[in-house]
């Protein structure tokens, strides 16, 4: 594990803060270092406010969305509404539908069979929509490479408006409109939306089209802020204030899917990181072990007791999930040392038996055994299918790139990317791809980062600084919850392990005279001599607050220690 300790910023810019929102020095340097430097950056960081949003027709070709959609309800026109089987993909086809359906019903919606139909658009879907009267599908959170389907669907007189948020290669499919604000092309000014965020966008636009304001969309917060934490895209700009807003509804009026699925929580107060651990996996699972269809049944139902019946097959599903990638995982870690490719730089591993919906997990479990770019693949129809996950600050869509040649299709971004091929290629694309990321790879890249935002004193933490930290909150990329530094630490004889099998550290720390705090390591048991006797040792950690029986009281979370 490497630590490193961000760059300071400019003590201009720091002490402009100070002055101007009357902080201290630690405050100001996290927000210089979040790219927030002015009063108005700062006020929109502590207080988004859905005014904030932009104008939804800065993106291009969202006029013409608007025109087609209006054309097809003035004329009576079947719309299907077809969305990736992902999280993104079923809340951003739930958004639009229940939206849509709010005024017209001629809508229905389309999600393809992960294992038969695979990612994105597909000729089966638009064959169903043929054979069902549909003239205009809107495709969310997929189709910006999907060129021959949209001709495929042209000839057949069906329009396509798509809305993506994935990078365009060289052509756009000829669609009646292309929404996505990664297009060149396109001057929106926020362009880390999620495919969700796309699609709210549009609903936004139609919904100005027909004299509804903001506020009549909030109801529909919860799916985007869903989708944005699931997605992990940068929680800045309009994410920010999405995500807000979405864990509003979430915490206070959610729609009854989600209701269901979170009511028997202990927890009352639902974080996007609840979001992303307890929410996201549980709609995914419907996708990865049935069909994504009944994560769009659950999200759009409104009785919720029918929810409570969705929600209740889709919690099995989930515990299927985990049985399966836990012993996928297994069985390609043994893989991986049956082979001796312990010390290579990518991990590549294939079994024709291991399930579909599950090798994007376990791609990102092997990351933390092995740290480096990892691809699972398993069979699909007459190909091989597989899903790959990157490590901090690798772009392991650019070594696919790299290595199109053996390759059917692939799509994705920076961190994590899907990919098709002909299972004869196999050896071709693995042997390409190590080589690939030995010559493009830095070192450290390999070593798992910790990036610490500041050093400080024990003493340094107070009620006051965990006030103004929670309203940091909701934190995500670019936003990440802050992680300090504190040097010569010692525990006061408290330490212990704690756990099955004494994998969590808890001790009791205290840095000179200073107040002493309780800290749990979660996954550090093993760290535990390094405390004894007395000796000093250094600390990264995160500060959170934790809940006992009423009583609130700091604790500080390890990241690790030395």
């Amino acid at each position: 594990m490497r630590w490193t300790l961000k760059p300071k910023p400019s003590p201009e810019k720091v002490k402009h803060l100070v002055d101007e929102l009357k902080v201290d020095e630690l405050i100001a340097t996290l927000l210089v270092q979040r790219g927030i430097e002015t009063f108005e950056d700062a006020r929109q960081f502590f207080r988004p406010s859905l005014e904030d949003l932009h104008n939804p027709y800065l993106m291009k070709d969202m006029d013409k969305a608007v025109s087609r959609i209006e054309k097809a309800i003035a004329e009576g026109e079947n719309i299907l509404v077809f969305g990736d089987y992902d999280v993104d993909g079923t809340t951003a086809v739930s958004l639009m539908s229940s939206y849509l359906k709010s005024f017209y019903p001629n809508i229905a919606t389309y999600i393809p069979d992960r294992y038969d139909e695979g990612y994105g658009i597909s000729y089966k879907g638009i064959d169903f929509a043929e054979d069902n009267g549909f003239s205009l599908i809107i495709a969310l959170d997929c189709g910006i490479k999907s060129i021959d389907h949209v001709a495929y669907a042209n000839a057949k007189n069906i329009d396509f408006i798509i809305c993506d948020h994935h990078r365009p290669g060289e052509t756009l499919p000829e669609a009646i409109a292309v929404l996505d604000p990664k297009r060149d092309d396109c001057s929106y000014p926020y362009d880390e939306l999620c495919g969700c965020g796309v699609g709210f966008k549009l609903v936004q636009a139609l919904a100005q089209n027909r004299n509804q304001t903001i506020e009549d969309l909030i109801p529909y917060l919860d799916l985007v802020a869903t989708a944005i934490a699931a997605d992990i895209v940068p929680i800045t700009g309009e994410n920010r204030v999405l995500a807000k807003f979405g864990l509003e509804v979430i915490n206070s009026n959610p729609r009854p899917g989600i209701k269901a699925l979170v009511q028997n929580l202990k927890k009352k107060v639902l974080t996007i990181t609840d979001v992303v651990f307890i929410i996201a996996p549980r709609i995914n699972a419907a996708g990865r072990i049935k069909h994504g269809n009944e994560a769009v049944a659950l999200l759009t139902e409104y009785d919720l007791d029918q929810a409570e019946i969705f929600a209740s097959e889709i919690e099995q599903h989930n515990s299927d999930r985990k049985d399966l990638d836990k012993q996928i995982t297994v069985e390609a870690l043994s893989q991986i040392e049956e082979n001796n490719e312990q010390k290579k730089f990518t991990t590549v591993v294939y079994n024709e038996n291991w399930h579909k919906g599950v090798i994007g997990i376990v791609a990102s479990r092997l990351t933390e055994t092995y740290y480096r770019p990892t691809i699972v693949f398993t069979k699909s129809g007459d190909k091989l299918a597989a899903s790959a996950r990157s490590v901090k600050d690798f772009d392991v869509y650019n070594a696919l790139e790299a290595c199109a040649e053996h390759l059917e299709q692939f799509g994705g971004h920076m961190y994590a990317a899907g990919m098709t091929l002909k299972e004869e290629n196999y050896l071709a694309f693995k042997n390409a791809f190590e080589r690939v990321v030995e010559k493009t790879i830095h070192p450290d890249l390999l070593l798992p980062e910790i990036s610490i935002d500041a050093e400080i004193e024990l003493s340094y933490i107070n009620e006051r600084l965990i006030r103004i930290l929670n309203q940091f909150e909701p934190f995500g990329p670019q936003n990440m919850t802050p992680v300090f530094m504190c040097k010569n630490v010692k525990d006061t004889g408290y330490g212990k392990t704690i756990g099955q099998i004494d994998e969590h550290l808890k001790l009791f720390i205290k840095q000179n005279n200073s107040e002493g705090f309780g800290v749990i390591g979660f996954g550090l048991g093993n760290k535990l001599e390094l405390t004894k006797n007395q000796n000093p040792f250094d600390i990264a950690f995160c500060i959170d607050e934790n809940e006992f029986n009423g009583n609130v009281t700091v604790q500080l979370r390890l990241k690790d220690l030395r």
